[in-house]
Protein backbone atom coordinates (compact mmCIF):
# COMPACT_ATOMS: atom_id res chain seq x y z
CA UNK A 1 0.00 0.00 0.00
CA UNK A 2 3.22 2.57 0.77
CA UNK A 3 4.38 1.97 -2.50
CA UNK A 4 0.91 3.79 -4.20
CA UNK A 5 1.48 6.95 -2.67
CA UNK A 6 5.50 7.36 -2.37
CA UNK A 7 5.81 8.97 -5.94
CA UNK A 8 2.76 11.58 -5.09
CA UNK A 9 3.02 12.40 -1.78
CA UNK A 10 3.26 15.82 -2.15
CA UNK A 11 -0.21 15.89 -4.44
CA UNK A 12 -1.15 14.16 -1.86
CA UNK A 13 -0.18 16.02 1.14
CA UNK A 14 -2.07 19.11 -1.00
CA UNK A 15 -4.49 17.62 -2.87
CA UNK A 16 -6.34 15.10 -0.10
CA UNK A 17 -9.15 17.40 1.49
CA UNK A 18 -9.28 17.65 5.45
CA UNK A 19 -12.05 16.63 7.62
CA UNK A 20 -14.97 18.55 9.30
CA UNK A 21 -14.59 19.14 12.88
CA UNK A 22 -18.07 17.70 13.54
CA UNK A 23 -16.89 14.07 12.73
CA UNK A 24 -14.03 14.53 15.45
CA UNK A 25 -16.22 16.12 18.21
CA UNK A 26 -18.78 13.08 17.31
CA UNK A 27 -15.74 10.56 18.08
CA UNK A 28 -14.11 12.09 21.11
CA UNK A 29 -17.73 12.04 22.53
CA UNK A 30 -17.69 8.38 22.14
CA UNK A 31 -14.08 8.08 24.21
CA UNK A 32 -13.71 6.83 27.46
CA UNK A 33 -11.40 10.33 27.90
CA UNK A 34 -9.37 12.57 25.82
CA UNK A 35 -5.54 11.42 26.76
CA UNK A 36 -4.04 9.20 23.61
CA UNK A 37 -5.13 8.82 20.44
CA UNK A 38 -3.43 6.74 17.43
CA UNK A 39 -4.23 7.33 14.17
CA UNK A 40 -3.03 4.78 11.68
CA UNK A 41 -2.52 5.29 8.01
CA UNK A 42 -2.07 8.84 8.87
CA UNK A 43 -0.31 9.89 5.28
CA UNK A 44 0.56 13.58 5.81
CA UNK A 45 -1.71 13.87 9.13
CA UNK A 46 -5.03 15.32 7.60
CA UNK A 47 -6.59 13.51 10.47
CA UNK A 48 -4.09 13.86 13.42
CA UNK A 49 -4.05 17.77 13.28
CA UNK A 50 -7.88 17.86 13.91
CA UNK A 51 -7.08 14.90 16.85
CA UNK A 52 -4.51 17.14 18.40
CA UNK A 53 -6.98 19.91 19.31
CA UNK A 54 -9.17 17.05 21.33
CA UNK A 55 -6.34 14.96 23.17
CA UNK A 56 -3.28 15.26 24.61
CA UNK A 57 -1.47 13.40 22.58
CA UNK A 58 -1.36 11.97 19.15
CA UNK A 59 0.54 9.24 17.65
CA UNK A 60 0.64 9.20 14.01
CA UNK A 61 2.11 6.21 11.77
CA UNK A 62 2.16 5.65 8.38
CA UNK A 63 4.37 2.77 6.11
CA UNK A 64 5.62 5.60 4.17
CA UNK A 65 8.33 7.54 5.17
CA UNK A 66 8.20 10.44 2.74
CA UNK A 67 4.14 10.64 3.70
CA UNK A 68 5.01 11.83 7.20
CA UNK A 69 7.45 14.17 6.02
CA UNK A 70 4.70 16.58 5.28
CA UNK A 71 2.36 16.05 8.19
CA UNK A 72 1.96 19.28 9.99
CA UNK A 73 4.38 19.47 13.19
CA UNK A 74 2.34 19.95 16.37
CA UNK A 75 3.87 19.56 20.03
CA UNK A 76 1.68 16.94 20.77
CA UNK A 77 1.57 14.94 17.53
CA UNK A 78 4.71 11.92 17.69
CA UNK A 79 5.08 10.73 14.17
CA UNK A 80 5.95 7.40 13.70
CA UNK A 81 7.27 5.12 10.77
CA UNK A 82 6.06 1.93 11.64
CA UNK A 83 6.14 -2.10 9.34
CA UNK A 84 2.42 -3.04 8.06
CA UNK A 85 2.37 -5.48 10.79
CA UNK A 86 4.13 -5.41 14.64
CA UNK A 87 4.30 -7.46 17.60
CA UNK A 88 3.22 -7.00 20.90
CA UNK A 89 6.84 -5.90 22.07
CA UNK A 90 6.77 -3.67 19.10
CA UNK A 91 3.38 -2.46 19.85
CA UNK A 92 5.21 -1.52 23.98
CA UNK A 93 8.19 0.20 22.47
CA UNK A 94 6.55 2.08 19.41
CA UNK A 95 3.09 2.96 19.93
CA UNK A 96 1.98 2.52 23.57
CA UNK A 97 1.46 0.39 26.39
CA UNK A 98 -1.08 -2.24 26.45
CA UNK A 99 -5.03 -1.10 26.88
CA UNK A 100 -3.83 2.52 26.83
CA UNK A 101 -5.04 4.29 23.56
CA UNK A 102 -8.73 5.59 23.85
CA UNK A 103 -9.21 6.16 20.52
CA UNK A 104 -7.97 4.85 17.31
CA UNK A 105 -8.66 6.12 13.99
CA UNK A 106 -8.58 5.28 10.42
CA UNK A 107 -9.37 7.60 7.90
CA UNK A 108 -9.53 6.76 4.45
CA UNK A 109 -6.95 4.08 4.76
CA UNK A 110 -8.06 0.90 6.42
CA UNK A 111 -9.00 -0.84 3.48
CA UNK A 112 -5.17 -1.38 2.52
CA UNK A 113 -4.93 -3.04 5.94
CA UNK A 114 -4.85 -7.03 7.03
CA UNK A 115 -7.47 -6.52 8.97
CA UNK A 116 -7.49 -9.43 11.20
CA UNK A 117 -4.07 -8.85 11.87
CA UNK A 118 -4.80 -4.89 12.45
CA UNK A 119 -7.68 -5.43 14.74
CA UNK A 120 -5.40 -8.09 17.08
CA UNK A 121 -3.10 -4.51 17.45
CA UNK A 122 -6.40 -2.34 18.16
CA UNK A 123 -7.82 -4.93 20.74
CA UNK A 124 -4.33 -4.55 22.52
CA UNK A 125 -3.60 -1.22 22.88
CA UNK A 126 -7.26 0.03 23.21
CA UNK A 127 -8.47 0.73 26.55
CA UNK A 128 -10.63 -1.77 28.00
CA UNK A 129 -13.82 -2.00 27.89
CA UNK A 130 -14.47 1.57 26.37
CA UNK A 131 -12.14 2.25 23.95
CA UNK A 132 -12.95 3.09 20.89
CA UNK A 133 -11.94 2.64 17.07
CA UNK A 134 -13.45 4.90 14.12
CA UNK A 135 -12.33 4.38 10.36
CA UNK A 136 -14.06 6.33 7.83
CA UNK A 137 -13.66 6.67 4.07
CA UNK A 138 -14.89 9.54 1.56
CA UNK A 139 -16.08 8.82 -1.48
CA UNK A 140 -16.14 11.19 -4.93
CA UNK A 141 -16.27 14.35 -4.89
CA UNK A 142 -19.19 15.71 -6.24
CA UNK A 143 -19.28 19.73 -7.91
CA UNK A 144 -22.32 20.35 -10.13
CA UNK A 145 -23.96 18.41 -13.03
CA UNK A 146 -21.56 19.57 -15.81
CA UNK A 147 -18.98 18.29 -13.72
CA UNK A 148 -20.05 14.74 -12.39
CA UNK A 149 -20.89 13.79 -15.62
CA UNK A 150 -17.22 14.24 -17.07
CA UNK A 151 -16.03 12.95 -13.62
CA UNK A 152 -18.16 9.50 -13.73
CA UNK A 153 -17.09 7.76 -16.27
CA UNK A 154 -13.51 8.85 -16.07
CA UNK A 155 -13.55 7.66 -12.49
CA UNK A 156 -15.49 4.42 -13.51
CA UNK A 157 -13.78 3.83 -17.11
CA UNK A 158 -10.48 5.48 -17.09
CA UNK A 159 -9.21 5.15 -14.25
CA UNK A 160 -10.95 2.00 -13.10
CA UNK A 161 -8.79 -0.60 -14.45
CA UNK A 162 -5.93 0.82 -12.58
CA UNK A 163 -7.40 1.26 -9.15
CA UNK A 164 -6.43 -1.94 -6.77
CA UNK A 165 -9.10 -4.46 -5.82
CA UNK A 166 -9.12 -2.69 -1.86
CA UNK A 167 -11.14 0.44 -3.51
CA UNK A 168 -14.35 -1.77 -3.76
CA UNK A 169 -14.69 -1.00 -0.20
CA UNK A 170 -14.60 2.56 -0.40
CA UNK A 171 -16.76 2.44 -3.73
CA UNK A 172 -19.64 -0.15 -1.12
CA UNK A 173 -18.92 3.42 1.77
CA UNK A 174 -17.45 0.62 3.86
CA UNK A 175 -20.60 -1.37 4.41
CA UNK A 176 -18.93 -4.35 3.33
CA UNK A 177 -16.48 -4.28 5.27
CA UNK A 178 -15.45 -6.86 8.63
CA UNK A 179 -15.58 -4.40 11.75
CA UNK A 180 -16.00 -6.79 15.10
CA UNK A 181 -16.92 -4.37 17.56
CA UNK A 182 -19.53 -3.82 19.81
CA UNK A 183 -21.84 -0.53 18.51
CA UNK A 184 -21.38 2.72 20.28
CA UNK A 185 -24.28 4.92 21.74
CA UNK A 186 -26.20 6.41 18.51
CA UNK A 187 -24.56 3.81 16.15
CA UNK A 188 -25.28 0.14 15.28
CA UNK A 189 -23.46 -2.55 13.39
CA UNK A 190 -25.58 -2.56 10.45
CA UNK A 191 -23.40 -0.26 8.29
CA UNK A 192 -21.61 3.37 8.12
CA UNK A 193 -22.70 6.73 9.58
CA UNK A 194 -23.26 9.10 6.81
CA UNK A 195 -23.82 12.58 8.66
CA UNK A 196 -20.82 13.84 7.94
CA UNK A 197 -19.61 15.64 4.58
CA UNK A 198 -16.26 17.18 3.46
CA UNK A 199 -16.77 20.65 1.94
CA UNK A 200 -13.54 22.33 0.17
CA UNK A 201 -13.52 25.42 -1.68
CA UNK A 202 -11.59 24.43 -5.04
CA UNK A 203 -10.54 25.82 -7.84
CA UNK A 204 -9.59 23.85 -11.36
CA UNK A 205 -5.87 23.60 -10.49
CA UNK A 206 -7.13 22.36 -7.24
CA UNK A 207 -9.05 19.77 -8.97
CA UNK A 208 -6.78 18.48 -10.92
CA UNK A 209 -4.39 17.97 -7.80
CA UNK A 210 -6.88 15.81 -6.19
CA UNK A 211 -6.65 13.56 -9.63
CA UNK A 212 -3.24 13.49 -9.36
CA UNK A 213 -3.44 12.20 -5.84
CA UNK A 214 -5.35 9.01 -6.30
CA UNK A 215 -2.95 5.63 -5.97
CA UNK A 216 -5.00 4.78 -9.95
CA UNK A 217 -3.40 7.86 -11.27
CA UNK A 218 0.01 6.85 -10.66
CA UNK A 219 0.02 3.31 -11.42
CA UNK A 220 -1.38 4.03 -15.06
CA UNK A 221 1.37 6.62 -15.77
CA UNK A 222 3.70 3.51 -14.47
CA UNK A 223 1.93 1.37 -17.54
CA UNK A 224 2.76 4.67 -19.71
CA UNK A 225 -1.08 5.81 -19.41
CA UNK A 226 -1.77 9.22 -18.94
CA UNK A 227 -5.40 9.60 -17.45
CA UNK A 228 -5.26 13.48 -17.32
CA UNK A 229 -4.80 13.73 -20.85
CA UNK A 230 -4.96 17.42 -22.97
CA UNK A 231 -8.50 15.95 -24.19
CA UNK A 232 -9.42 14.83 -20.74
CA UNK A 233 -8.16 18.18 -19.19
CA UNK A 234 -9.64 20.26 -21.70
CA UNK A 235 -13.28 18.37 -20.84
CA UNK A 236 -13.05 18.48 -17.53
CA UNK A 237 -12.27 22.75 -18.35
CA UNK A 238 -15.57 23.21 -20.32
CA UNK A 239 -17.58 21.25 -17.54
CA UNK A 240 -15.89 23.56 -15.16
CA UNK A 241 -16.04 26.83 -16.75
CA UNK A 242 -19.51 26.61 -17.82
CA UNK A 243 -20.91 28.53 -14.73
CA UNK A 244 -18.72 31.57 -15.34
CA UNK A 245 -17.44 30.74 -11.60
CA UNK A 246 -13.62 29.82 -10.98
CA UNK A 247 -14.26 28.29 -7.30
CA UNK A 248 -16.81 25.81 -6.05
CA UNK A 249 -17.41 24.03 -3.48
CA UNK A 250 -16.90 20.31 -3.83
CA UNK A 251 -18.66 17.92 -1.27
CA UNK A 252 -16.79 14.50 -0.68
CA UNK A 253 -19.64 12.07 1.52
CA UNK A 254 -17.87 10.60 4.45
CA UNK A 255 -19.14 7.26 5.86
CA UNK A 256 -18.04 6.24 9.06
CA UNK A 257 -17.50 3.15 11.33
CA UNK A 258 -17.82 3.52 14.98
CA UNK A 259 -17.53 0.87 17.94
CA UNK A 260 -16.09 -0.17 20.93
CA UNK A 261 -13.82 -2.85 21.81
CA UNK A 262 -15.63 -4.07 24.85
CA UNK A 263 -14.51 -6.58 27.53
CA UNK A 264 -12.63 -8.56 25.13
Amino acid sequence: MAELFIKQAAQYAEGRPSYPSELFEFIASKTPCQDQAWDVGTGSGQAARHLAGIFKNVIATDTSPKQLAFGPRLPNIRYQQTPPTMSAAELERDIAPQSSIDVVTIAQAIHWFDLPIFYQQVKWVLKKPHGVIAAWCYTTPEVNDSVDAVFQPFYTIAAGPYWEPPRTLVDEKYKTIDFPFEPVDGADDTGPFDQFVIERLMDLDNYFTYLRSWSAHQTAREKGVELLSDDVIEEFTRAWTKDGQDQKVVKFPIYLRIGRVGNI
